[in-house]
């Protein structure tokens, strides 16, 4: 048995609300330059949706999509587009049947001097487009950017 108190909880940091409606600026400049309509979904790092913005021209169905991009980088912690690569592998191909996993480039985890805070997601144009424009975003926010 050992002397030493049991840890019962972690500090968990997360994106601010502020910060998060930011980010939806940056996208939506990005995109509008890139030359797309988009909805932009920001979660905190338990996924939980903490802003959100769908621009009159986007279609309603990428609002389902920009949240799930969001979910999927902060529940797991990088970007979307590298699924695909993951999902080729019969070990984990069974993933890719949840009902919330989006394996389509625009969606990236929000990392802070490397911490998980959140996750964002976007969704308007062609994958390329939305990859493009959280990657803008996120660097002119000074957020870490994954490779």
């Amino acid at each position: 048995m050992t002397s030493t108190p049991l840890a019962r909880s972690t500090s968990a940091a997360s994106i601010t609300l502020a910060a998060a409606n930011a980010l939806i600026a940056e996208v939506q400049t990005a995109a509008q330059e890139i030359g797309f309509e988009a909805s932009v979904a920001v979660t905190d790092a338990g996924g939980h949706l903490r802003a959100f913005q769908r621009t009159d021209a986007t279609p309603f169905l990428a609002s389902e999509v920009a949240v799930d991009k969001a979910w999927t980088s902060a529940a797991f912690g990088f970007a979307t587009h590298t699924w695909n690569d993951y999902v080729a592998d019969p070990k984990v191909a069974p993933l890719a049947g949840h009902p919330r996993l989006m394996a389509v480039g625009g969606g990236y985890p929000i990392l802070e001097d490397g911490k998980l805070i959140g996750g964002v997601g976007i969704s308007g144009g062609t994958a390329e487009q939305d990859q493009q424009a959280a990657e803008v975003a996120l660097k002119a926010l000074g957020f870490d950017l994954l490779a």
